[in-house]
Formats: C-alpha cells, structure tokens, sequence
C-alpha cells in the first residue's frame, strides 16, 4: 500500500508546485481543480479523503496494538513485530502527509480564486477613479456625486490592497510548508527503503 501513497504524494506535490509558481501548466491545474468542484467532484474527493482517514486510523490502532503487546509481553521484543510496527508507522506518516498535501491544494486554490477577484476588483475601481480624474465625459452636474464616488472607492482600493497583501502572505507560508513536506516525504522515502531491507534480512534469517 506504500507504493501507491507515495505516489499520490508526488502527485499532489507537483500540482503544489504548479501552483505556486507561473508556468503555462497553472493555469490547465486551475481549470482542472474548478472543474473537479463541481457536480459530483467533491463527493468524489470527500469519499478519497475518508477512506484514507480510515486507512490512518487503522494503521495507527495496528501500532498501538503491537506496541501494548511489545510492552506487555516480558520475552524478548520480537523482530517481526518491531518490523511491523515501523510498517505501520511509516504507512500513517505518509497517509498523513497526502491528507495534508490535499488540504494545502485546496487552501491554495482557493487563495489564487481570491486573490484573482480581488485584483480584478481593483483594476475597476483604478480604472474608474483615473476616468474621472481625466474628466472623460463628465458634466458638470455630474461632477460632484462622482467626486464623492471617488472618495468612497480610495478607501475600498487600500482595504483590497491589503487584502491581497495578507492572501500573498499566507500562499508564502503554504509555500514554507510544501518544502517542509517535501523533505519529510523524502525521509519517509528513506525509511522506507530501509525497512524494506530490514525486511529482507528477517526472511533470510527466517528461512536459515
């Protein structure tokens, strides 16, 4: 079961990284993303999500279960079970690190969304406020109620200005968090690898 999760995590990890940085591929994991929330899409996704909670929680029963036993038990700690126990361990890291791989995808596609709005919203009202700066088409009956407009946006302006300072921050830290999942991904990766090997000398030594 390894082997699939580690590679949903790659996956999720690169649509991370499509994300976060402006390449032609952003904007088709955009669109795909949009595409996946609608209809059935997020049926779909929320019955992915519980079954890998419930994969989560049994491998972390499984552990506990053979850890309690490990204790209890007064021999000698039994190879098999150390091995099985990591297994297990390894398994509800990785399971985790997809989870919260997907919850990171979400969140960023949801700020992208925002900050999208956001700056659209602010061009208009630039826009706007520049026309009637420039007098274009402007009477003088008109004059003061657009002066008193403008008043009103300048205000708005900052407000989203802020805004989209405070989503570009939060998509900075999103960022610091992907490359703190990326190493421990790639360190699950290694333990991984080393298990297997432990795995490979308790057959030996089994079958000796």
């Amino acid at each position: 079961m390894l082997v699939p999760v580690f590679s949903v995590i790659a996956g999720e990890m690169t649509v991370v990284l499509m994300l976060l940085f402006k390449t032609p591929l952003r904007q088709v994991v955009i669109v795909c993303l949009d595409w996946m929330k609608r209809g059935r899409g997020p049926v779909i996704v929320k019955t992915v999500d519980g079954t890998l909670l419930v994969l989560l929680a049994s491998s972390v029963y499984n552990v506990i279960t053979i850890h309690q036993r490990t204790m209890n038990d007064s021999t000698a700690v039994n190879p098999t079970d150390q091995f099985l126990m990591y297994k297990h361990l390894l398994e509800a890291s990785a399971i985790g690190s997809a989870l919260c791989l997907s919850l990171i995808i979400d969140r960023i596609h949801n700020y992208i969304r925002e900050l999208r709005t956001l700056r659209n919203s602010m061009e208009a009202a630039k826009k706007q406020i520049q026309s009637v700066q420039d007098g274009k088409s402007v009477s003088v009956e008109d004059e003061k109620p657009l002066i008193e407009e403008v008043a009103e946006m300048r205000p708005k302006v900052k407000q989203l200005e802020s805004e989209c300072e405070v989503k570009d921050g939060k998509a900075m830290a999103l960022e610091v968090e992907v490359e703190s999942l990326k190493k421990q991904s790639e360190g699950l990766l290694v333990e991984y690898n080393k298990l297997l090997a432990d795995n490979q000398n308790l057959r030996s030594q089994l079958d000796a």
